[in-house]
């Protein structure tokens, strides 16, 4: 636990000594280039432009309990610093990766032993979200009183990651990803603290602001190792850049956020008709090292989700892909994967079945127990003969154009129209067949029950 007036660098719990000064050589270059004002903050204009949540909160002096939910290298840790310095609060860091509950109650007594004295407490609190449910639950207590402003850094969605009840008392604040104008202004400050430019052409420095994935800290490493080079290092391309850096691997957890974002983005993808977005995210995915046969199992679920009967095939599509991935392996079975994303971002799409399955649900949910019909009922005993069933049933094969038109709702129930096909790829040519029976039906002159 750090234990200093905001400014000063806290990585560590449990730091009581002050921490020795060091030539600014040799501190890391993404240290040496913390913003020292929020106005040098880059990439959250949301927050801390003219208009940003921030800026509104700290123009009326009420700075509440935050949870900063956002990417590596985005500026959780420096914001909270630098809001610590504006407000005028005692600046107090924790990692939950290296704290316990002994760490969290003597930060509590320490905010409340200062608050008797006038000194507000900011607690910072990193990687909140791996604090376990008892340990969140200590928070409330302390944020409710106001004996500190609790400030949580997370990767992780809160919703999924955090108590209700810490949420409920805090503000959500979304960091986004720093973008290229965001990266590049991280660059142009590290060239002007070097006092040298990155011997990068310009579609390699593109490539370096690529290889960062939208971390400002990571980039600014990247450009470390690069300025350590001899000064007079040729300019190199991409290629040059490549092999001086090992690539970063794609941002992806298979077991958190990152993998059912990118799944729904593949889902959506193919929904809207876009096969080049959805092949990217497949790519994405893979990249990642996700399983191919996750990816496989969802592709089956969407052809009977989203297009169902506008193209019967597409079903027998992504199943003909799954069996040709385990057939094969990977990697010459993802090619087969690939196939079907193309196959289903360019079907006719229709969620007619999937909507009509619901409606039945729900229907047969509300109608309870109803018996069938008696005419469609089988009569495999006297008795049963004897009490109706199966009696009046006609076999459509008999019928003209094999179809009886007869009642198959349960006595009492009105017909309902589940099924509602769309004009879209075979749908449509259902729709005409269901048309000519429903004329068919309505032609019909009995009393076998409602039409």
């Amino acid at each position: 636990m750090s234990l200093r007036p905001a400014g000063q660098n806290d990585m560590f719990p449990q730091l009581s000594e002050p921490e020795p000064e060091f030539a600014a050589g040799t501190r890391p270059l993404a240290d040496r280039l913390r913003p020292r004002s929020l106005d040098e903050v880059v990439g959250q204009d949301h927050l801390l432009g003219p208009d940003g949540t921030l800026t509104r909160m700290l123009a009326r002096g009420s700075l509440a309990s935050l949870i900063l939910w956002g990417p590596p290298g985005c500026g959780k840790t420096t914001i909270a610093r630098l809001l610590a310095d504006r407000s005028g609060l005692y600046f107090v860091q924790l990692s939950a990766v290296f704290s316990g509950v002994a760490d969290l109650k003597r930060a509590f007594d320490e905010a409340a032993r200062r608050r008797r004295t006038g000194q507000g407490t900011l607690l910072f609190v990193d990687e909140i979200h791996r604090f376990n449910r008892a340990q969140q639950d200590g928070f409330l207590p302390v944020v409710e009183t106001g004996t500190i402003t609790l400030i949580g850094a997370t990767t992780e969605n809160p919703s999924f990651a955090l108590n209700g009840a810490l949420l409920s008392r805090c503000q959500v604040l979304v960091l986004r990803r720093l973008d290229d104008v965001a990266l590049e202004q991280l660059l142009a400050r590290a060239e002007t603290e070097v006092g040298r430019a990155l011997p990068l052409d310009a579609e390699a420095r593109a490539s370096l602001r690529a290889m960062a994935d939208g971390d400002g800290r990571y980039v600014l490493n990247m450009a470390e190792q690069i300025f350590a080079l001899p000064e007079d290092t040729a300019r190199m391309d991409s290629a040059a850049l490549a092999a001086l850096l090992a690539r970063r691997a794609a941002l992806y957890d298979k077991d958190r956020e990152e993998h059912y974002n990118l799944i729904s983005a593949l889902h959506k993808s193919l929904r809207g008709s876009d096969p080049d977005a959805a092949l990217y995210w497949f790519a994405r995915m893979l990249n990642g090292g996700e399983d191919p046969r996750y990816i496989a199992r969802r592709l089956v679920r969407f052809a009977a989700e989203d297009i169902g009967m506008a193209d019967p095939g597409a079903l027998t599509q992504a199943l003909a892909g799954w069996e040709t991935y385990e057939r094969l392996g990977s990697p010459e079975g993802e090619l087969a994967i690939a196939q079907v994303v193309v196959y289903l971002g360019t079907a006719p799409k229709s969620n007619a079945v999937y909507t009509a399955y619901s409606g039945a649900r729900a229907s047969a949910k509300a109608t309870g127990s109803l018996m069938p019909p008696a005419h469609i009922l089988n009569a495999p005993t006297r008795l049963m003969k004897d009490l109706g069933y199966g009696a009046g049933y006609q076999y459509d094969h008999e019928a003209d154009d094999a179809f009886s038109g007869q009642n198959y709702f349960p006595d009492g129930m009105a017909r309902e129209h589940f099924y509602r096909p769309r004009d879209r790829g075979f749908e449509r040519e259902i729709s005409k067949r269901l048309e000519y029976w429903a004329r068919r039906r309505a032609e019909r002159k009995d009393d076998q029950g409602p039409v």
